[in-house]
C-alpha cells in the first residue's frame, strides 16, 4: 500500500482505484470515515485507516452499512466533513437513513458516499446497479472514469454536497476500484484543529422542532427537489463532463464511468473519429439537461454505453421526449435496441460490435487462426473451479452438517448466507445451502420456516452465518427467533475475521480499523443473553460437531445456536501460526479408482491440498497447498491418509 498521506503535491504515484478514492477523501479534509467491508470497495476504508492517526481522522469499520451511514451523518450534523464507503448491497441496507436525511438535509459540512458496484457479480452475490437508488432517493450522483478522476471527483463531491445540503454519491465499479494507474497527488489540507459542535440545541425561550428531525413530509419534500435542481445547474458546468469528436457526428456515444475507456478504444480501433463523437458524463444524476440537449441537437443517432442498467439511457430518452418535436429524428441504440446487454461488464469488443452494426462497417480484430489456436492452448490449462481454501474450517462445518442431516433422516436442510461459506451452495460446501439471499437472510428465512409446525412442517432447519455477518445483520433475526419461539439452529461460523473481503476486524475480533485494541463483543454471551441455547464446537472435531448438531436437531424446539470456532487458515498464516500436522498418503492402503469410496477425498471432499497422482491414480498431498489441518484423515474411509505431528 502506498503512503496515502504523503504531502507531495504534484507527485505521481501508482495507486489502486480504491486508494485514489481514499486519497481524494483525505485531500478533501474529512474528519470521519465509516464503512462496512465488501469487495469491490473494501480497500477504501483500509487505506484511510492507515493514515487516520497522522491526519486526525476517526476511521471505523461499522457493524453494518446503515450504521456507517449514520456515523457519517452524525459527524456532518456536528460540522465535520464525513465520508462513507460500501459496495452496492450496502446501498439497500443504508437506504432507510438516507431517505430521511434527504428530508432534513445534512449539516454545514459535506457528506460523501462512495459506492462500488460489481458488474458481472465478480465478488458479489448480485450485480445490482446502485444508481437507481440515488435517483429514487433524490441524491446527486457522480461517476469517475479513471483512478485519477475518482480522486478529483471525491473532492469535488464535497463541494457539491455543501452547496446543495445533500449526501452526494460517487459510484464506482469493479474496474475502477481495482485498476492500478498513475495518479497525480493534490494538496493536503492544513492540519488545523477541527471543532465539532452540534448547534441545533433546544432553546427554552424559542422552543421549536429540530431541523434534523424529518416530517411533516410535504414541507420537506419540496425543498428537496429544489436542492436537486440546484445540483443540476452545478452539473451543467462540471469539469467532469467532456466531449470529444466532430461538431456534427454521424453517431453520438453517451457514456460514463469505466465505459469511457471502452468507447475511446473502440473508436480508435475502428478509426471512426470523423464519424463518432463521445460525450462522457461524470454527473449522471440529476442529468445536466442543457448540456445533453445541446449535443443531441448535433446528431441523429445516439448510442448509450454504460454498466449495467440503462440508467443514463432512460434519463436521456425522458429528456428527448420533453424536447419533441425537435428530437423526433433521433434514433437511440443501447440496452433497449439490444446492441448492448443490461447485465455483466461491458468491454471494448462489445462496443466495437455495436458500432460495426450501427455504422454498417466491418472489423477483423485478428488473424482467423487465432481463435482455434487459443482454443487449443486452453485445453492444456488446468481447470480451476471455485473452491474454499485448503484447510478452510467451513469445509469441515459443512461436512459435519451433511453427515448430521443424513443421520437425522428427516430431510433437513441449510439456509445459506453471504460470505466465504456462500460457496456451500456448490461443490465446496457439498451443495448444502438451499436458500441464499442477502446478509442475514439465512437466519431470517429460517425464522419463517421454523414456525410452520401447524402446517405439518417437521424438517430440521439450519441457518448459517459468519462471525462478521452475525454482528451486521443476524442479531435482529436471532432475537426474533427467540421471541417467536421459532424452531431452527443458527450456526455461527467464527473464523476470527471478515475473511471474504480482506480480513478486516469486526466487533468480535478485539481490534479496531486502525489496529488498536478494542473490547470484544462476545457472540456467545449475546446469544445466551437473548435466550438462545448455545454450544461451541471446533468444526475440525468432526465427531463432536456431528453429535452436537444431532443433539440440537433432536431438541426440535426454539432457537438454538452453535458457534463453530476455528481460525481462518489465511489468518493463521498472517499471524505465522505453524501447521499442526504434516500429511501423507499411505500408497499401499490407498486403492485409488479401485477403492469402494470412488476417490471420495478428491471427488467429494475436494480440499485443494488433495490431488490425484496421475501416474498411480491414487490420492496424494499437494505440499505447496496443504496447511496440515488433518481433516482429510478423518474423512478417508480406508484410513489411507495419515497425519503426523508437525515438527
Amino acid at each position: 500500500m502506498a503512503d496515502i498521506a504523503m504531502d507531495k503535491p504534484g507527485a505521481t504515484v501508482l495507486l489502486m482505484g480504491n486508494e485514489a478514492v481514499a486519497r481524494g477523501a483525505i485531500e478533501a479534509g474529512i474528519g470521519v470515515a465509516a464503512a462496512y467491508p465488501g469487495s469491490p470497495s473494501s480497500e477504501v476504508l483500509t487505506t484511510i485507516a492507515s493514515a487516520a492517526k497522522q491526519r486526525n481522522i476517526h476511521a471505523e469499520w461499522s457493524a453494518n452499512e446503515k450504521v456507517a451511514m449514520e456515523v457519517a451523518g452524525g459527524a456532518s450534523f456536528a460540522g465535520i466533513r464525513s465520508f462513507c464507503s460500501m459496495k452496492q448491497n450496502g446501498a439497500n441496507v443504508s437506504a432507510d437513513f438516507i431517505v430521511n436525511a434527504n428530508m432534513t438535509g445534512i449539516g454545514i459540512a459535506g457528506m460523501v458516499v462512495f459506492i462500488s458496484d460489481d458488474p458481472g457479480g465478480l465478488t458479489s452475490n448480485n450485480e445490482e446497479d446502485s444508481r437507481t437508488i440515488t435517483k429514487w432517493l433524490d441524491n446527486p450522483l457522480l461517476e469517475p472514469s479513471s483512478a485519477q478522476e475518482a480522486k478529483e471527483m471525491i473532492k469535488w463531491a464535497f463541494e457539491v454536497s455543501e452547496a446543495v445540503n445533500l449526501i452526494t454519491f460517487v459510484r464506482g465499479v469493479t474496474r475502477i476500484s481495482y485498476t492500478r494507474s498513475n495518479v497525480v497527488l493534490g494538496e493536503l489540507p492544513e492540519k488545523k484543529e477541527k471543532k465539532a459542535y452540534f448547534s441545533d440545541l433546544w432553546d427554552m425561550y424559542n422552543p421549536k422542532k429540530s431541523k434534523f428531525t424529518s416530517g411533516p413530509f410535504p414541507i420537506f419534500h419540496k425543498p428537496l427537489h429544489e436542492k436537486l435542481e440546484k445540483a443540476r445547474e452545478i452539473f451543467e458546468h462540471s469539469p467532469f463532463n467532456q466531449y470529444v469528436g466532430p461538431e456534427h457526428p454521424e453517431l453520438l456515444i453517451i457514456t460514463c464511468g469505466a465505459c469511457t475507456s471502452y468507447c475511446t478504444e473502440a473508436v480508435d480501433e475502428l478509426k471512426a473519429h470523423e464519424r463518432v463523437g463521445i460525450l462522457k458524463l461524470g454527473t449522471t444524476w440529476p442529468l445536466p439537461e442543457k448540456l445533453v440537449a445541446r449535443h443531441l441537437s448535433t446528431t441523429e443517432k445516439v448510442l448509450f454505453v454504460e454498466e449495467m442498467d440503462p440508467f443514463v439511457e432512460r434519463s436521456v430518452m425522458e429528456l428527448a421526449a420533453s424536447l419533441l418535436p425537435s428530437a423526433c429524428n433521433l434514433t437511440f441504440y443501447g440496452k433497449r435496441s439490444g446492441h448492448l446487454a443490461p447485465y455483466n461488464e461491458q468491454s471494448t469488443n462489445l462496443v466495437i460490435n455495436a458500432l460495426v452494426d450501427i455504422l454498417d462497417t466491418t472489423y477483423q480484430p485478428r488473424d482467423l487462426t487465432y481463435d482455434s489456436q487459443a482454443k487449443e492452448a486452453g485445453q492444456i490449462v488446468p481447470d480451476r473451479p471455485i473452491n474454499m481454501c485448503a484447510g478452510c474450517p467451513h469445509r469441515a462445518t459443512f461436512w459435519a452438517v451433511k453427515k448430521a442431516l443424513q443421520l437425522d433422516g428427516r430431510k433437513g436442510f441449510v439456509c445459506g448466507d453471504i460470505g466465504c461459506y456462500a460457496m456451500s451452495f456448490a461443490a465446496p460446501g457439498f451443495f448444502q445451502s438451499r436458500t441464499m439471499h442477502a446478509m442475514g437472510s439465512g437466519a431470517g428465512v429460517a425464522n419463517g420456516l421454523g414456525n410452520l409446525k401447524q402446517f405439518g412442517f417437521d424438517q430440521p432447519v439450519i441457518a448459517v452465518t459468519g462471525d462478521s455477518t452475525f454482528y451486521h445483520a443476524v442479531l435482529p433475526a436471532l432475537v426474533n427467533g427467540v421471541y417467536n419461539n421459532s424452531n431452527f439452529i443458527l450456526l455461527i461460523l467464527d473464523n476470527s475475521a471478515t475473511a471474504m473481503t480482506g480480513f478486516q476486524p469486526h466487533p468480535g475480533t478485539g481490534l479496531l480499523a486502525t489496529g488498536d485494541p478494542a473490547e470484544v463483543v462476545d457472540m456467545e454471551a449475546i446469544c445466551r443473553a437473548v435466550g438462545a441455547e448455545v454450544e461451541v464446537c471446533d468444526p475440525f472435531d468432526l465427531e463432536n460437531t456431528t453429535n452436537t448438531l444431532l443433539n440440537m436437531m433432536r431438541k426440535d424446539s426454539g432457537t438454538r445456536a452453535i458457534i463453530m470456532r476455528h481460525m481462518c487458515q489465511l489468518v493463521k498464516a498472517r499471524r505465522k501460526i505453524p501447521n499442526k500436522y504434516k500429511m501423507h498418503v499411505d500408497t499401499e492402503t490407498c486403492l485409488g479408482n479401485t477403492c469402494g469410496c470412488d476417490n471420495l477425498c478428491t471427488r467429494v471432499f475436494g480440499c485443494p491440498g488433495l490431488i490425484v497422482d496421475k501416474e498411480t491414480g491414487k490420492a496424494a498431498i499437494d505440499e505447496a497447498l496443504c496447511v496440515g489441518c488433518g481433516l482429510c484423515a478423518d474423512i478417508c474411509p480406508a484410513i489411507a491418509i495419515i497425519r503426523e505431528e508437525a515438527i
